[in-house]
């Protein structure tokens, strides 16, 4: 439970600080990419995003028992001396596992039952790369279970289920960090995640996917390209020249 703890303590700080250095220094200054939304965060946010994503780091620790338990039980197996070649196969195998379960996921807490749950999660309107684990404890321990179903499913290496939470909050974070980072390709492509999620926490409803976008093209909840142009349009006149 420490070591699970500890292990997504490190990469959300390594993450979520890095980003926050990327988008707010290195990029700007380099030129390369811009920030998506220009409206500025509001009161204490991102007191609130660090507070909010410890409880769901306390929640990660303790689901960490849950992978060590299945396969203490011997209903899980560790797949053993996998080579290079069966690793990222189960790595990309996973990533999209991940962009699944979090459609069906993220779907569930925009319902009515469990919508208040979520609210926490949208009270960063303009999105920052601390607020990847920033929401309910609720929510966190239904997006934190994605690895079990895979286990039970196949004898997975260590290095493919270690890899998951690693892949899976950096590109949560990329997506969370207003940065368009390849403005050059178009909406759907993975690299423009983040155009599509700062829709999401824009409008509210629609853009359930995360890296991909197929799960929202299958069910009909892909929002326009311009579904916030006129709130962006609106901040930018505020702003003045």
């Amino acid at each position: 439970m420490a070591a699970g703890f500890g292990f997504f303590t490190a990469i959300y700080v390594l993450f979520c600080g890095g980003n926050w250095l990327l988008t707010r220094r290195v990029l700007p200054a380099l030129g390369l990419g811009g920030r998506i939304d220009p409206r500025p965060l509001r009161p204490r946010q991102l007191r609130g995003e660090i507070s909010l994503s410890a409880l769901s780091l306390l929640v990660f620790g303790i689901g960490s028992v849950l992978p060590w338990w299945l396969v203490q039980l011997g209903w899980a197996r560790l797949a053993q001396d996998p080579g290079a070649l069966r690793i990222a196969a189960e790595i990309a195998v996973l990533v999209v596992w991940n962009d699944v379960h979090f459609y069906a996921n993220h779907r569930l807490l925009h319902t009515r039952p469990l919508r208040r749950y979520h609210q926490h999660h949208h009270r960063s309107l303009v999105t920052t790369p601390f607020a990847t684990y920033s929401f309910h404890p609720l929510e966190a321990v239904l997006l934190g279970n994605v690895i079990l179903l895979p286990m039970l499913l196949h004898d997975f290496s260590f290095a493919a289920l270690l890899a998951l939470p690693v892949a899976s909050l950096l590109l949560n974070n990329l997506g969370h960090s207003n940065y368009d980072y390849a403005p050059g390709v178009g909406h759907d492509h993975w690299l423009a995640a983040s155009r599509r999620h700062h829709l999401h926490h824009a409008c509210y409803h629609g853009n359930y996917g995360f890296l991909f976008n197929f799960m929202d093209r299958w069910f009909g909840t892909r929002l326009p390209d311009d579904a916030a142009d006129a709130q962006l349009a609106s901040a930018r006149r505020a702003a003045g020249p």
